[in-house]
């Protein structure tokens, strides 16, 4: 669905390149998700796939064309962004924000009509926030307000997903709430996501394949419960970690046990 070529990228008086020669390709229907410590380049390699940013080397692909070739308007069309945190300079409602969305499928000066505010309630329901349509951003708590942006972008009837740290700040339940809703939304609108991601618990629960980042190169790219091993958490993070499967959860669980060095 989108490829990442031998992709490279510094910022303006960065010492070194973020990203050096990075190449990944996300499947259709697939959840992957980019690991790695702070400062590795999961960030910067999102916005490189979302065009916001643009390699200095190398070329990122959607469905075969290059990103660079299309126009914001396209790019909105095929890819929704859910950043780590939304901030608003006023204080919509929350349907005001989900209906935000449809805004790369309206023409100049064109409000939106009844079939948009169709697709912004359906996008509603399919995120379990129907009953918050009237009530104020602002006025949501942290896994409501998650829950919204992601209907917003379930409304923009993009393709593809680009979630930076979809659960950070978020307590327990809601992280488990927000990863349960992401699965059922990549099986029910068959949509494909990159979710970068600190919590390799949270990866191994959702994902179905993982990339490693250590300094802006990739260390593993593979099937979840294949590549979120022993061996490659401590060359990753340079951690010791016990990585089991959980019966009960059905999924690999990771504990940390001790740093390295």
């Amino acid at each position: 669905m989108i490829h990442a070529d031998n992709v490279s990228f510094a910022y303006p008086q960065s010492v070194r390149p973020v990203l050096r020669a990075v190449t990944l390709t996300v499947r259709k229907g697939a959840i992957l998700g980019l690991l790695g410590p702070n400062g590795c380049g999961k960030t910067t390699l999102l916005r490189l796939l979302s065009g916001m940013l643009t390699p200095q080397s190398g070329r990122v692909l959607l469905e075969g064309k290059p990103l660079a070739a299309l126009s914001r308007r396209d790019i909105a069309r095929r890819i929704a962004v859910v950043p780590q945190e939304t901030h608003t300079t006023f204080d919509f409602t929350v349907l005001d924000i989900v209906l935000m969305g449809r805004y790369p499928h309206l023409g100049p000066f064109e409000l939106e009509g009844v079939a948009d505010l169709e697709i912004a309630r359906s996008a509603l329901a399919a995120t379990g926030t129907t009953e918050l349509e009237a009530r104020l951003f602002g006025s949501l708590s942290g896994g409501e307000k998650q829950r919204v942006v992601i209907a917003g972008a379930v409304a923009q009837e993009a393709a593809l997903l680009l979630l930076d740290e979809p659960t950070a700040s978020l307590d327990l339940a809601y992280q488990i709430e927000v990863a349960a809703l992401l699965r059922r939304l990549n099986r029910s609108h068959t949509a494909t996501m990159v979710v970068c991601t600190h919590d390799l618990n949270l990866a191994a629960a959702l994902c179905d394949e993982v990339v490693l980042l250590r300094d802006g190169v990739v260390l593993a790219h593979g099937p979840t419960a294949e590549t979120i091993t022993a061996d490659n958490i401590r060359a990753t993070y340079h951690v010791n970690a016990d990585v089991r499967f959980h019966a009960e959860a059905g999924h690999l669980a990771v504990v940390p046990i001790a740093r390295t060095s």
